[in-house]
């Protein structure tokens, strides 16, 4: 049986302007989901757990925390933008257009909007992308800019893989 590698993620040079990636994977956010996130960080704002409050406002139920709408759609996108950073930069304009609710299933997709040579470290390179993250009815739900300090291929850490029990054959 051959042994083949799984997916590694992109590394600088892999990255082209104008590439859009369909992040494989989506995801349904819970009523657990948005009450753990909320108090994890703190937010005190009921119209994220307060379902007798939230009734009271235009949407009639809670609203998922937007924070959590953010890590989610970021998370979304590592196996694609992020899997061999060094740092992440930053998150610039972020929209929010659209409220997640829970029930809602989100997916995302990134397009590359720049890449250029670390001035200051020759193992990397910068690279920004715009960043949609939409729900089941295909509304946008969040937009962001990201960039990312991406290694170069051969200069990142080395992923350390567990040997299988039949490494001995």
């Amino acid at each position: 049986m051959a042994r083949k590698p799984g997916w590694e993620g992109r590394f600088y040079e892999d990255f082209e302007v104008g590439d859009v990636y369909e992040h494989p994977l989506g995801r349904t956010v819970t009523e657990t989901d948005n009450s753990w996130f909320t108090l994890l960080t703190q937010n005190t704002a009921p119209l994220h757990f307060d379902r007798r409050y939230a009734a009271q406002t235009e949407f009639g139920r809670p609203v998922v925390n937007s924070c959590l709408t953010l890590a989610l759609v970021t998370g979304q996108s590592v196996t694609d933008i992020s899997q061999n950073v060094m740092a992440n930069l930053g998150w610039d304009e972020v929209r929010l257009p659209h409220p997640v609710f829970e029930g809602d299933t989100i997916y995302s997709r990134s397009e590359v909007l720049e890449k250029r040579e670390s001035r200051s470290r020759r193992n990397v390179g910068l690279v920004s992308v715009r960043t949609t993250g939409f729900n089941q009815d295909g509304e946008v739900v969040i937009t962001f800019r990201r960039t990312v300090l991406v290694y170069k291929r051969g200069h990142g850490p080395k992923v350390r893989h567990v040997a299988s029990s039949d490494d001995s054959r």
